[in-house]
């Protein structure tokens, strides 16, 4: 199965190699075209904003939700939660795909500024502590009946599940540690795909 990276603004390099270290070869994603080739696809953090704009002008926008809609594996990281979240609460008028049955604050966890790193317990992944990296994170306000809560920081949940989708307020290719990308590697298995490996 090919595994895509969403390649048109933010965190591209860092989940491409990441998932290189997690033994699969990715495809970075930068149209239509290569998005319809893909069966799985991680979309990383950056800039909300610019990155739907972006998918508009590159005719990806309605694409992207359906087949998220389809059952396409999805892997959303920071701006990636914000892009599937069915409400932005302190932003008027932000388009989103409205896939995931969440509402978010943007720069919740404050601005550039106030970055930090926690250690998370995320009993689905194994008994060591996750070392997670807040960059302008996201803050989840509220979840819907069917997004189940694998973690959280401070009382509120920073990852999230919903059938085929996985979101993290926080920024799992900026640590090495490949657990939560091989979380969702099972998720895509589990999906009834077979993963495109790296060649040895």
């Amino acid at each position: 199965m090919k595994i895509g990276v969403l390649g048109i603004q933010g965190a591209i390099q860092e989940h491409l190699s990441i998932l290189r270290n997690a033994g699969v070869e990715p495809s970075w994603v930068k149209d239509r075209k290569e998005l319809n080739s893909v069966e799985a696809l991680v979309m990383p953090g950056g800039e909300s904003t610019t990155m739907i704009k972006l998918l508009k002008r590159f005719e990806m926008w309605e694409a992207l939700r359906n087949r998220i809609e389809d059952g396409m594996p999805v892997l959303a990281t920071c701006a990636g939660m914000i892009l599937l979240s069915k409400k932005i609460e302190n932003v008027v008028n932000q388009d989103s795909l409205g896939v995931l049955d969440i509402s978010v604050k943007r720069n919740g966890y404050g601005r550039q500024i106030n970055s930090f790193e926690v250690d998370l317990q995320i009993d689905e992944i194994g008994p060591e502590p996750f070392r997670a990296v807040f960059i302008r994170a996201p803050k989840i306000e509220s979840i819907g009946g069917e997004v189940r809560v694998l973690t959280s920081y401070d009382g509120s949940p920073v990852l999230v599940r919903q059938n085929n989708m996985l979101a993290a307020s926080f920024h799992p290719e900026l640590t090495g540690d490949l657990r939560i990308h091989r979380y969702f590697l099972k998720m895509v298995e589990a999906a009834g795909q077979s993963i495109e490996k790296c060649a040895e």
